[in-house]
């Protein structure tokens, strides 16, 4: 395991999940992946980490020891990089596409915590009733939150052929992005 079960700034976050999706440039109709945003800073990595346990530092029975392979994160920087870097993507992805704010149908943010989630909408001027949230259920699954999310958007009939949807999210390292796509 990579949480920390001892520190609860991140062991009661993270759920386990896997998802995937399939995207493409848009074709003759419009439907396809509009445009796309992204971006990392190596200066902001200590913000949300696992020192140990990866190619650049393998686990070894000492680093083990020390707990280098958990989870670390300094929660109130993490909260505003993230805010300002999703809305950051958000922008900058819907004006790649062309598109004004209100022209999105479903926002699809990283599912990495209601409050990240409510203040990224509120900053990028997108309504919550267009805000995809299913934290509630299953926690942070990392990278596997936005797949997810927009598999259950569509199953559940939210999005349809069409329609707008923009996905953002952020991440170790720290890195951030977005994506504008038509169903």
């Amino acid at each position: 395991s990579i949480i920390d079960w001892s520190d609860r700034a991140t062991c009661v976050l993270f759920g386990d999940g896997a998802g995937a999706a399939v995207l493409g440039a848009a074709n003759g109709d419009g439907r396809g992946l509009l445009s796309v945003y992204l971006r990392a800073d190596g200066s902001l990595g200590d913000l949300l980490q696992r020192p140990a346990g990866g190619a650049r530092c393998p686990l070894t029975p000492e680093l083990l020891a020390t707990r280098a392979h958990l989870v670390r994160m300094e929660g109130p920087e993490v909260f505003k990089s993230a805010v300002r870097s999703m809305c950051e993507a958000s922008l900058e992805a819907l004006q790649r596409a062309g598109l004004e704010r209100g022209d999105v149908d479903l926002l699809v943010p990283h599912q990495a915590n209601i409050r990240i989630i409510e203040a990224t909408a509120r900053y990028a001027g997108i309504p919550m009733e267009k805000v995809f949230i299913n934290i509630d259920r299953y926690g942070n699954m990392s990278s596997a939150s936005i797949p997810v999310a927009l598999d259950e958007a569509v199953e559940s009939g939210r999005v349809g052929p069409g329609d707008r949807v923009l996905m953002v999210g952020f991440g170790a390292g720290f890195t951030w992005g977005s994506a504008v796509v038509r169903l």
